[in-house]
C-alpha cells in the first residue's frame, strides 16, 4: 500500500458523511478526543484505555488503515474508541459544527505527511480553517496538542495555528521536552529510538466554540 495519498485528487475532495457520535459511541455524551491523521489507530487505542472517562474518534484518509484499526478496536473490544475514513479538510467542517454541546475536549495531530517537495507544500493537512472548524467545537478548557520529527512540518502547523487565531500557548512558547499525554505514537517511538528531535507544542482553546457563535461576544472582541 502506499504510504501517501494526493488529498486533493478528485476523490478525496468529496465530501462524504460522517456518522454522528451517538452512531459511534455506545455512551456519546462523554467528553471527546480527536485524534487527526490517525494512521492505524494504535496511539488511539492506548489512550481508550488509559482515559476510559473520554470517547476517542479517530480521522485517517487511507482507507485500508482506518479498517485495520477498526479491526483492531474490535478484537480489544473497546466501546469508547472508533475510528473514520474522510479528508479533514473536506469533511469534518460539517461533523464538528454537529457536536453542539462542546464536548470536544482534545485534539491531537500528530506526524502529519510531510509533502518535502514545495510544490505539494498545499496537500498538508493542517490549514488555518482546519484550526478554527476546531475550535468552534471545543469548549474554554479544550487543548489542541501537536507533534512532529521534521522542524520545517511543526513550523508549518504552528504558522497555521497564528493564522487560524483561536488558540494560546500552554507551553510557555517553547518545545515540550515530555509527552503530556504519556503515550506515544508509533512514529513517536520510533524518532526517540533513533535519537533524533521530537518537536511538541501543546495549545488551549482561546475562542471557544460558545464565543464564535455568540454574535455579543463576538461584537465585544471586535470592540
Amino acid at each position: 500500500m502506499r504510504q501517501h495519498v494526493n488529498p486533493l485528487s478528485s476523490f478525496f475532495q468529496v465530501e462524504r458523511d460522517l456518522p454522528a457520535p451517538s452512531e459511534l459511541f455506545v455512551n456519546p455524551e462523554l467528553p471527546l478526543h480527536l485524534d487527526i491523521g490517525c494512521a492505524r489507530g494504535f496511539f488511539l487505542l492506548a489512550m481508550a484505555e488509559a482515559h476510559p472517562e473520554r470517547n476517542h474518534l479517530g480521522l485517517e484518509i487511507r482507507h485500508p488503515l482506518v479498517r485495520a484499526a477498526e479491526a483492531q478496536q474490535q478484537r480489544e473490544e473497546r466501546s469508547n474508541v472508533r475510528f473514520i475514513f474522510g479528508n479533514a479538510n473536506v469533511s469534518l467542517q460539517r461533523w464538528l459544527e454537529s457536536i453542539h454541546q462542546l464536548r470536544l475536549e482534545l485534539v491531537t495531530i500528530q506526524y502529519p505527511d510531510p509533502w518535502f517537495k514545495k510544490r505539494h507544500h498545499k496537500r498538508r493537512m493542517v490549514q488555518p480553517e482546519l484550526l478554527r472548524w476546531v475550535a468552534a467545537a471545543m469548549p474554554a478548557d479544550g487543548k489542541l496538542f501537536l507533534q512532529s520529527d521534521v522542524l520545517e512540518v511543526i513550523t508549518q502547523m504552528l504558522e497555521a495555528v497564528e493564522e487560524a487565531g483561536c488558540f494560546s500557548e500552554l507551553d510557555g512558547g517553547s518545545w515540550l521536552a515530555e509527552n503530556p499525554l504519556a503515550v506515544k505514537t508509533e512514529r513517536e517511538r520510533y524518532v526517540l529510538d533513533q535519537g533524533l528531535p521530537v518537536y511538541r507544542r501543546l495549545f488551549g482553546c482561546a475562542v471557544p466554540g460558545e464565543s464564535l457563535h455568540n454574535p455579543l461576544a463576538e461584537q465585544q472582541n471586535a470592540g
